[in-house]
C-alpha cells in the first residue's frame, strides 16, 4: 500500500480546500507573532477545524505537524491512514504502526524536518494528551512551549459556512426533543424517550453525538448530568430532556422539561423563572457586549425569584466543533461571570437555565444561537413553555 493518497480518494470534505487553506494561513499568522516554529496539533477538534480529519480513534497519537514555513505532515496510525486520505485534503501521512512508539516515531519526524531545537509548541487543551505523552515530548525536545489558545481563538467566531452546519444541526435537534416530548406519558420508559429522541435526530441527518443524551424523570431529574435508567414515567413526574445532534462535526443543542400531571406550584414558578432568565439573556446579547453581561442579566431574574441556590453555574458556553465526550467547545469560551471576552457577531452558543430541587426534579429551557451584528439568531423552533401531559 502507497503511504501517499491517491487523487480521487476522497469521500468529501466539510468545506472547500480553500476554506482549509485560510484557516492554515491564520494559524500560521498566529504562529509568528508567537515566534512559534512548529505546532503540533494532538485536539481533534482543532485537527478537524485545520485538515478535515475526523475519525472515532481519536484516542490513539494523532497530529498535525505544522511548521511555519512549508508543508505540514499528519502523523497517523496505520488503522487510521484510510480516515486521512478520505476525509483530508493534506497529502503528506506519516503513518506508525502498533509496534511503535508514538512520540518516538513524532521526534524522529522533527529531526528529519530539521526542526529539533526550534520553538516547537502544542495545543495542550485536548481532551487526548496524556500527561505521559507530554513528558516524553518534553524529555525528547528539552522545551515545549504553549500554544493553547492558538487554534481556539480562530475558531471562536464562525464563518458562514460553518453558520449553515449549525443551522442545520439545530433542525436535527429540534426533530430529537419533539420526538422525546411526545414520547413522555405514564408507562413509557426513559429508554423510550431516549430512543425516540436520537431516532429522530438522527433520521433527520445527524452524525453521532459528542455526548449521550440527557434524559431522566421523577425524583432522580434532580440530579443533574443524569442519563437514562429504564425508569417507567407514573403520574407525577419531572421529565427532563436535553441533547445535542450534529451536521459535520457541528453541535447545537437543546433542552426542554415536560410533567406528568399537575406540576407542583414551585415547579411551575422555577420554569416561568428559568423562561424569563433565558429571554433576558437573549436580549443581553450582541456585539461588542462582555460575556459575563447576558450571565449578569440571568443570574439577576434568578436572584431576584430567591433561587439563587438553585442556581450555581454558568448560563453557557460555546458550541461548534465536538468530538466525545462532550458536545460543547470545551473551555474556548463561557458566558460566565468574570469573562470579558466581547461578543462578536459569528460566535454561537448554547444557554442552558435551569432549576433543579436535588432529588425532587430539574425544570430548564435552552436555545443555540448565533450572534449576529445587532443582536442574537436562535436556531430552535420549539415552544419554550414546559409541556404538561395527562396522567
Amino acid at each position: 500500500m502507497s503511504d501517499k493518497p491517491e487523487a480521487g480518494q476522497s469521500f468529501g470534505y466539510p468545506f472547500a480546500i480553500e476554506e482549509f487553506e485560510d484557516r492554515l494561513a491564520r494559524v500560521r499568522a498566529a504562529m509568528r507573532a508567537k515566534d512559534i516554529d512548529l505546532l503540533l496539533v494532538t485536539g481533534p477538534e482543532n485537527i478537524f477545524y485545520l485538515t478535515g480529519q475526523q475519525t472515532p480513534g481519536y484516542y490513539t497519537f494523532q497530529a498535525l505537524v505544522l511548521p511555519v514555513e512549508g508543508d505540514p505532515v499528519f502523523v497517523v496510525r496505520q488503522l487510521e491512514y484510510f480516515n486521512f486520505v478520505a476525509n483530508t485534503f493534506i497529502t503528506d501521512a506519516a503513518i506508525y504502526q502498533d509496534t511503535d512508539d508514538p512520540v518516538a516515531f513524532l521526534v524522529r519526524l522533527i529531526e528529519t524536518k530539521g526542526l529539533k531545537g526550534k520553538r516547537v509548541a502544542i495545543d495542550k487543551r485536548g481532551w487526548f494528551l496524556p500527561i505521559a505523552t507530554y513528558e516524553a515530548l518534553l524529555t525528547a525536545l528539552g522545551t515545549v512551549h504553549d500554544a493553547a489558545g492558538v487554534v481556539e481563538r480562530l475558531r471562536m467566531v464562525k464563518s458562514p459556512l460553518e453558520v449553515e452546519k449549525l443551522v442545520r444541526s439545530a433542525a436535527y435537534v429540534d426533530a430529537g426533543i419533539k420526538a422525546g416530548l411526545a414520547a413522555v406519558r405514564p408507562g413509557n420508559t426513559e429508554n423510550d424517550l431516549v430512543a425516540a429522541m436520537m431516532g429522530a435526530a438522527i433520521a433527520a441527518g445527524s452524525e453521532y453525538m459528542g455526548m449521550e443524551p440527557l434524559v431522566s424523570s421523577g425524583p432522580r431529574s434532580g440530579v443533574p448530568h443524569g442519563t437514562w435508567r429504564r425508569r417507567r414515567l407514573q403520574d407525577g413526574d419531572a421529565a427532563f430532556l436535553e441533547m445535542a445532534a450534529c451536521h459535520d462535526r457541528y453541535h447545537a443543542a437543546l433542552m426542554r422539561t415536560a410533567w406528568i400531571g399537575t406540576p407542583p406550584a414551585k415547579a411551575l414558578e422555577m420554569a416561568k423563572v428559568c423562561q424569563e432568565a433565558l429571554a433576558v439573556s437573549l436580549e443581553a446579547i450582541r456585539p461588542g457586549v462582555p460575556c459575563e453581561m447576558p450571565h449578569i442579566a440571568c443570574q439577576k431574574v434568578i436572584d431576584a425569584a430567591g433561587y439563587t441556590d438553585n442556581f450555581r453555574k454558568r448560563l453557557g458556553y460555546s458550541v461548534g466543533i465536538s468530538f466525545a465526550p462532550d458536545w460543547g467547545e470545551g473551555g474556548i469560551l463561557s458566558l460566565n461571570a468574570g469573562v470579558k471576552t466581547l461578543l462578536e457577531p459569528g460566535m454561537s452558543f448554547h444557554l442552558p437555565p435551569a432549576l433543579r430541587v436535588y432529588g425532587r426534579f430539574t425544570v430548564g429551557v435552552s436555545e443555540t444561537i448565533i450572534v449576529t451584528e445587532t443582536g442574537c439568531k436562535v436556531l430552535g423552533t420549539l415552544d419554550r413553555e414546559m409541556i404538561r401531559i395527562a396522567a
